[in-house]
């Protein structure tokens, strides 16, 4: 029973990291290194994450800058980043790059809201789908009198426990974005 409660727990955890990683991916007016992510670049050949292709820092709220350790890969990178979707026009001056997150529209603040807010309810739908599966496997032991029917009762609970309080977590990382979003 304690293992079970471990590996929901275990997976619950992931869900709210993933939802984590997805909130880290929408562009809010400041940048993020995690914006960049997603993108891989040709590096002879070979898919490779920008971050083992390039020093990546943040000097100021607005301005992501990308030293690659190798000069010919400047092209590379500028072409990685026109075609990732980002909606970010890099400025390549022959030694690095430089993206400027542009201020958001009030229109597109409400846009990534509401993405936000789709990217945690998916996210609790995966934990809800983490305690179904818990609570089959405890009903599961307790039919083949591998625990009591109390126990199968406190399995329940405690699943239930460890539910709401990763909705909740995510609930909270959900208005912290939230606000970010819509800071002007």
């Amino acid at each position: 029973m304690k293992e079970e409660l471990k590996e929901t727990e275990r997976r619950m955890v992931g869900v709210k990291e993933g939802f984590k990683h997805e909130l880290g991916t929408l562009r809010t007016g400041r940048a993020s290194l995690s914006l960049l992510d997603g993108i891989t670049v040709d590096y002879y050949g070979t898919p490779t994450p920008l971050s083992q292709v390039a020093a990546l820092s943040v000097p100021e709220a607005a301005t992501i800058v990308i030293a690659p350790w190798e000069p010919k890969m400047l092209a590379e990178i500028e072409r990685a980043i026109l075609k990732s979707n980002l909606g970010l026009t890099p400025n390549n001056d022959g030694k690095v790059i430089r993206l400027t997150i542009p201020a958001l529209t009030e229109e597109r603040r409400r846009e990534l809201v509401k993405m936000a807010h789709d990217f945690a309810e998916q996210a609790r739908n995966a934990i809800r789908l983490v305690r179904r599966d818990a609570n089959e496997t405890i009903k599961k032991m307790e039919k083949a009198k591998e625990i009591s029917e109390d126990e199968m009762h406190r399995g329940l609970d405690e699943v239930q426990k460890l539910t709401d309080t990763y909705v909740g977590k995510i609930n909270e990382i959900l208005t912290k974005k939230e606000k970010e979003i819509l800071e002007v």
